[in-house]
């Protein structure tokens, strides 16, 4: 196991409501985007998040609406049911939709999770997804690598790792769907100071969410060598820093007979080097 869920959920529910809600706005509004392109009907949709703030009761593909049961997955409300994605219990197939916002990042069994929802999925069911990227805050992540270097004598993965999506398509065909399709959007977001990024980060549970913790505590000397790095790489002219969100969507089918699949070894009615020849 990789992520230690029980810290970043804490930190969660210390953080309470969130006042800010941008990432949250960004991703859902391409949510809506991604579905109002897709002409089919789904009469039963699951939406799933790590709290309730990433999750959204209704959408509406190009021809009808949707409405969503909501499950979290590390801070659970009153009105919605919480889901633990480390033993997420396989079903028969029930849902035509299953949307998962900002879960897949911090769960230690990626694969795991994506089988099982594949399974609550009816045949010719979609699955899509959102996580954060492997860029995202990779200016913090170089500061604390280039200070831990210099004064710790060696380097700690004090920012949580995110997903590659170089991996992304890889994930989904070993957790059985069909047609997957793996894209990336990205942002630049800017704050005041280093100290405002990190604070929100820990509010998020992206600081040390790993099980093994640096051994060293962070110093005042250390923190402050961070701050430097950060701003000597990634300060603009106005005074504020820069950071890269990025987000990796996800989409693919629970396998179908009705589906395109492609043809079989040897089953060609033509050899490459003949259809060469043939075009020139």
């Amino acid at each position: 196991m990789l992520f230690n869920r029980s810290r970043i959920q804490t930190r969660l529910k210390r953080r309470g409501v969130a006042q800010d809600r941008f990432i949250a706005d960004l991703v859902l509004q391409e949510l809506h985007s991604r579905l109002a392109t897709i002409t089919r009907k789904f009469a039963k949709a699951l939406i799933v998040g790590p709290s309730e703030e990433y999750l959204t009761t209704t959408s509406k593909t190009a021809t009808d609406p949707i409405e969503f049961e909501l499950a979290t997955t590390l801070l659970p409300t009153t009105n919605v049911t919480l889901l633990d994605v480390e033993q997420f219990a396989p079903k028969n197939g029930q849902y035509d939709l299953i949307i998962s916002i900002l879960d897949l990042q911090s769960t230690n069994d990626v694969p795991g999770f994506l089988t099982q929802i594949r399974r609550h999925l009816k045949p010719d069911g979609l699955f899509m997804g959102a996580a954060l990227g492997g860029e995202t805050f990779k200016e913090l992540r170089s500061a604390w690598l280039k200070a831990d270097d210099e004064l710790s004598g060696g380097a700690f993965a004090r920012v949580s790792p995110f997903i590659d999506i170089r991996d992304a398509g890889a994930l989904l065909q070993r957790a059985g769907f069909a047609l997957p399709v793996s894209d990336l959007e990205n942002h630049t977001v800017r704050y005041e100071h280093p100290l405002a990024l990190m604070s929100e980060l820990r509010k998020f549970g992206a600081t040390n969410p790993m099980i093994e913790l640096p051994h060293k505590a962070t110093t005042r000397k250390l923190l402050g060598k961070v701050i430097a790095n950060y701003i000597e790489d990634n300060q603009d002219q106005d005074g504020r820093i820069r950071a890269t969100l990025e987000f990796i969507w996800l989409s693919a089918w629970a396998p179908h007979d009705s589906q395109q699949k492609p043809l079989a070894p040897g089953s060609a009615k033509m050899s490459l080097k003949d259809a060469l020849e043939k075009k020139d």
